[in-house]
């Protein structure tokens, strides 16, 4: 076995954090968990809250890259670290009734600025825009379709998984920021991008989000009783009761397909409502990425006796996550795998959707494409169809004269850096930009897009959120088992009980605060290294010996590629970062103290050589 080594920089540190690394707005979550394990809450919130305008919404409805990359689930399961974050903004963010300074204090503002910027759409992209806008200094204003802020977190998302109170303080501490809202305001309608630019605004991001639902291209879909899954939740969510029937079948395989399907199961609007608003009235929102199972959760909450999704892929290959699934099976959402739409029967109103077996849906180079068996037809009986197979931005408002391109895939045409569109000052992020995604996402697009506009107006790099600049914050000692540590299981996150959960204001719960410290205590804390002083270490072993996972070697420098071959026999000590579960054994037992943990900091970012040991 040979060896590489290369200098060491800031990239390399990055990349050994991997939680921090997936998630789009760079949160140090690895920090944040730590912090509760020591018992220091606040810190852990403040940390949280640094790189994130919408910790306490992210906490209950993100999905989580940062648990997918946990290096944590290598060796078990990765931290839950959602439900963790939720933990610390209970206890100081918005909703936890006295965290409003805690607030204020992790996002300070910058001196006033004269200059004028325009947001347009209130959903996740155009709110974290406007949040650091405030912070640069400026006074955005924020223009919103709707009657009220959040685009598709108060429009799309349902209220089981995401309370409304909740959400209306997390943007009003926002707005308190001193951004402008002013609602009903329709771009196309009220306003144009031109007219922004004649009444002085300096800058546009542009967040409206994908509103409109794609259409199956099969016999049928024009029937009663056929609905796209954006416009079910979006008139679920307004207050409307949507009459489904008692047998309900998704289409999708999605978590919008599932939500759907939930939110269904439940009984959350009985009769109209004089007061929603119509499907014509909604607007600009932006499309939360979770689908399939929403959709299938909304109809039984509606009443549907029974709700079914239908779905292309087998369970593995299904872009829902498995825990919506198996939430959603264990509210009695039945889920059909490999079978594909192939008509909508009825006569005027819907009976029944003919559907074929799926061969495969990917093709050899991993495209969607999915492929049908002929004669294999089957009809399955129901009283409606619920579509939730993908959203599209509605451009309707787009001038030639604008000088906004659109993509062949109908999106805004942008530089995916600095989120700047082809018209100068026009910005634009969010769906509308990359199509339906995940809501942490959207907020990176309004963080990205509000420092690039900063950038255009002052001329001032802004603080991006990155891992390069960054306040080094202390390193925070955890009192843990060394021995068994990676045996500690996973907390499971609080939910409802299943008898209890029609009706129920929320379905996940939070963990108590035994249980927190519990689950923030398995974090192997990547952010900290095992660093070595050559000069000091004398290749006693003892490090390599007592590693429990078998990281340390000491090694000939002759197997190591790019070290020059020495003119006496020498060794290396080489460490693998990715499988040190830092439980700095290795550095209680070196005689010399040439081992220690070390938390690097951002401001040293000059290449770091790997020496070998000679002995």
């Amino acid at each position: 076995m040979r060896f590489t080594t290369q200098p060491v920089g800031a990239e390399w540190f990055d990349d050994n954090v991997p939680c921090t690394r997936a998630c789009p707005v760079l949160t140090n979550a690895g920090r944040y968990v730590t912090a509760i394990a020591a018992g220091d809450d606040e810190l852990a919130y403040r940390i949280a809250r640094l790189p994130n305008p919408f910790p306490s919404i992210c906490g209950r409805v993100c999905a989580a890259p940062c648990e997918v990359a946990c290096r944590r689930g290598s060796i078990d399961e990765p931290i839950a670290i959602r439900a963790l974050k939720r933990y610390v903004t209970e206890q100081y963010g918005v909703e936890s009734g006295h965290g409003n300074h805690v607030y204020r204090d992790a996002a300070p503002t910058s001196p006033a600025r004269d200059e004028k910027v325009a947001i347009i759409g209130a959903g996740p992209a155009g709110m974290a825009c406007a949040h650091d806008l405030a912070t640069y200094g400026y006074r955005p204003v924020v223009f919103e379709a709707q009657d009220r802020p959040g685009g598709m977190m108060v429009l799309g998302i349902p209220p089981y998984r995401l309370r409304r109170d909740l959400l209306q303080d997390e943007i009003r501490a926002i707005l308190d920021m001193g951004v402008e809202l002013r609602t009903n305001q329709r771009l196309g309608r009220d306003f144009t991008l031109r007219s922004l630019k004649d009444d002085g605004y300096s800058a546009v991001f542009v967040g409206v989000g994908c509103m409109r639902g794609r259409d199956l291209q099969i016999p049928g879909v024009d029937k009663d009783g056929v609905l796209r899954a954006v416009d079910f939740l979006l008139n679920a969510n307004l207050g409307y009761r949507v009459e489904l029937g008692e047998d309900v079948l998704v289409i999708g395989g999605g978590n919008v397909a599932l939500d759907a399907a939930r939110t269904a199961l439940r009984e959350i609007a009985a009769g109209g409502a004089s007061d929603a608003l119509t499907i014509e009235e909604v607007g600009e929102a932006d499309a939360a990425a979770t689908a399939t199972f929403d959709v299938a959760r909304v109809a039984k909450r509606m009443g549907a006796r029974r709700v079914r999704v239908v779905a292309l892929e087998n369970r593995e290959e299904m872009p829902a996550h498995e825990f919506e699934i198996e939430e959603a099976e264990v509210e009695g959402i039945v889920v059909i795998t490999r079978r594909g739409p192939h008509a909508i029967l009825g006569n005027g109103s819907v009976t029944g959707l003919q559907t074929l077996d799926v061969s495969s849906v990917f093709d050899p180079d991993g495209r969607f494409n999915p492929q049908f068996v002929d004669g294999t037809e089957k009809v399955i009986e129901c009283d409606s169809v619920i579509l939730a197979i993908g959203q599209t931005p509605d451009l309707s408002w787009l001038d030639p004269g604008d000088g906004v391109e659109v993509t062949p895939r109908g999106l805004i045409g942008i530089d995916r850096e600095t989120l700047a569109t082809s018209s100068d000052g026009i910005y634009a992020g969010g769906d509308v930009a990359f199509g339906p995604r995940n809501l942490i996402d959207a907020i990176g697009d309004g963080r990205r897009a509000a420092a690039s506009i900063h950038m255009q107006i002052a001329g001032i790099e802004a603080p991006r959120p990155t891992l390069q600049g960054r306040t080094l914050l202390p390193i925070i000692e955890v009192k843990r088992p060394k021995v068994d540590y990676t045996a500690i299981s996973r907390v499971d996150v609080p939910a409802e009980a299943h008898e209890r959960r029609v009706g129920s204001p929320e379905i996940e719960l939070g963990y108590t605060e035994e249980q927190a410290r519990a689950e923030a205590s398995r974090c192997l804390q990547c952010f900290l290294n095992i660093m070595l002083e050559p000069s000091l270490c004398i290749l006693c072993r003892g490090c390599v010996d007592i590693c429990p996972e078998h990281c340390i070697r000491i090694v000939p420098v002759e197997d190591i590629t790019g070290v020059a071959p020495t003119e006496t026999p020498a060794s290396a000590l080489i460490i693998q970062e990715d499988l040190c579960i830092r439980c700095a054994l290795c550095v209680d037992r070196c005689p010399t103290n040439a081992l220690s943990i070390e938390s690097w900091s951002e401001a040293s970012t000059a290449p770091i050589a790997l020496e070998p040991l000679i002995g």
